[in-house]
């Protein structure tokens, strides 16, 4: 099971299956989005707070950040705001 926020596995699945000959537009369109959108939710959330299914899937499908502390707190402490 995929953690809150992050695009399901039967999603990410089912749009690796189907080829892009086979998909509308508005599908390839989609499945770009919601790509990007994940990819940028495994970046910001650290390692740490990911369940052992969602750091599994993100192995296996190259999203696996290795994180130990998030873009957010990263980007705050380099502005001097600390966690």
């Amino acid at each position: 099971m995929s953690d809150t926020n992050r695009q399901s596995f039967t999603d990410k699945a089912a749009s690796a299956i189907k080829p892009d000959s086979q998909k509308t537009t508005t599908e390839k369109v989609g499945d770009n989005i919601k790509g990007k959108m994940d990819s940028v939710a495994s970046t910001l959330q650290p390692q740490s707070q990911k369940s052992t299914g969602q750091q599994a899937g993100d192995a296996v499908s190259g999203n696996a950040n290795q994180n130990d502390e998030s873009m957010l707190n990263k980007a705050k402490g380099a502005v001097g705001m600390q966690k």
